[in-house]
């Protein structure tokens, strides 16, 4: 748990905590250590000689106003990695709104680490971060309260993304995500989870569903969540890929690439955390998330390699590669979503579908693509003004030989290995109707946070969908 307090004198703050400023920051104790450390020009780091304070960190005033590189995080992240204290002073007095963001989603999010899934002998000796006081003027108080709670939502959807994605896939199965998806919403009347087990997602020709989770002894998954913050209106739909572990079927993925293959439920389970923060802000709209479950296994029964499965909204995909297997659980449950939405508001996708986006946009930012206009100038600057941007790619006619088949309507991947990302997103276009607005977002760079040669779940892109949500208001 971690809680926050707005003070306006330095004297309110927890006893012994962590001080971190701008260095021309105009409330500072006038100290000799202080005014030493003003001198500096970089980052200036004390933890003797700092009482009434635990560690005084001044910052300079350029890194509270970098938005674009994440300075000031960067800057943070090794200091707060072993605090010194339980609770942190932040001066926000003088912050730009967009780094202002950033920096409270991530000290939020310090209240999970991998420590807490109990995996590994904990040292009762460690601190943690559990208070966070934000320095600031009389009369910005009102506004930051709103910004803090706003976040503080956000943040706490983001962990309860990070905790089910952190589990190891032996654990995190399509049935466990149902049922700790059904626990966490039953905290909020607003939220009622609908669930399809193997045999209704045959009966209910989610032929592309059924085809990739067939092959594990852990049967395949459709969670729906609705949020009712509103009693009439358009609903708003978002669709996560949730493949639990991918081995990439017969076409099966060497040793080194299924490494982090337990991650390739991120976007479901972003769906999830993106439900749990506009039930915990209780925005008025209506909402359905659809968690698209299964694991991607060998075995008998596994699909194979030119295999022809058929959608719920009756189109043939030729599985001509085995390991191309998110875009059809997400083409499965856009179809089923726009089916039982038809006059659906929009329909946003999220998933860790291609590596080729990496490739293309980094580490740093996600891959959109959509034909509609409007909804992608809308993410687009949400994107900015929340600091969890996205990148457009091109989707267009261009693209139809990638997904053309001679023996089925689409086939799931280009045979001459051009344009994968795009390419994805060409065939997932097919399975929403033409009138309702859709985008895909390739989060392959964005869902996973990497330091160290190790990678854990971010919780993106809830920001940008949140951020999203509240313009469409």
């Amino acid at each position: 748990m971690m809680n926050w307090q707005l003070i306006t004198e330095l004297s309110d703050a927890e006893a012994h905590s962590h001080l971190i400023a701008r260095a021309d920051s105009a409330l500072l104790p006038e100290t000799p250590l202080v005014a030493e450390m003003r001198q500096q020009g970089s980052v200036a780091d004390a933890r003797f000689g700092c009482a009434p304070f635990a560690r005084i960190t001044l910052l300079p005033d350029a890194l509270w106003h970098d938005s674009l590189t994440e300075g000031l995080l960067t800057a943070l992240r090794p200091l707060l990695a072993s605090p010194a204290s339980e609770s942190v002073v932040i001066d926000v007095t003088n912050v730009d709104d967009t780094v202002l963001a950033q920096l409270l989603r991530f000290l939020f999010n310090q209240a999970h680490r991998l420590a807490d899934l109990q995996l590994k002998k904990a040292d009762a000796s460690t601190v943690r971060l559990r208070h966070i006081s934000a320095l600031c003027l009389p009369e910005q108080r009102e506004r930051l309260t709103d910004v803090f709670r706003h976040q503080h939502a956000i943040a706490e959807g983001m962990i309860a993304a990070r905790q089910l994605a952190d589990l190891p896939s032996d654990r995190c199965t399509p049935q466990f995500v149902v049922e700790e998806a059904q626990r966490l919403c039953a905290a909020f009347p607003t939220l009622r989870c609908e669930v399809l087990d193997e045999k209704q997602i045959v009966d209910g020709s989610l032929g592309l569903l059924h085809a990739v989770g067939k092959g594990a002894t852990c049967p395949p998954r459709l969670l729906a969540i609705h949020y009712d913050g509103a009693t009439e209106g358009q609903v708003r739909c978002y669709v996560g890929k949730g493949i639990t572990f991918d081995t990439g079927g017969l076409w099966l993925k060497e040793g080194a690439g299924m490494y982090t293959m337990k991650y390739d439920m991120c976007g479901a389970a972003n769906v999830l955390g993106l439900m749990l923060t506009v039930a915990g802000l209780g925005l008025p709209v209506r909402i359905m998330g659809v968690l698209a479950l299964a694991e991607n296994a060998i075995g008998p029964d596994a699909m194979q390699p030119g295999t022809v499965a058929r959608a719920c909204n009756g189109l043939t995909v030729e599985i001509n590669n085995t390991d191309a297997e998110g875009r059809l659980v997400l083409a499965d449950a856009i179809a089923w979503a726009s089916q039982r939405h038809p006059q659906a508001r929009y329909i946003i996708d999220m998933a860790t579908l291609t590596g080729a986006v990496v490739k293309a946009l980094g580490y740093e930012l996600s891959g959109l693509m959509t034909q509609d206009e409007p909804l992608r100038q809308a993410l687009v600057e949400a994107g900015k003004r929340c600091g969890d941007e996205v990148w457009s790619l091109p989707l267009d006619a261009r693209l139809k030989k990638q997904t053309e088949s001679a023996i089925a309507d689409l086939c799931n991947t280009p045979t001459n290995n051009a344009a994968i990302s795009a390419s994805a997103a060409w065939l997932l276009h097919h399975f929403c109707p033409p009138t309702i607005p859709w985008a895909h977002l390739d989060i392959s760079g964005t869902a996973l946070w990497r330091e160290g040669g190790r990678s854990v779940a971010s919780g993106r892109p809830i920001p940008l969908l949140v951020e999203h949500l509240m313009g469409d208001l």
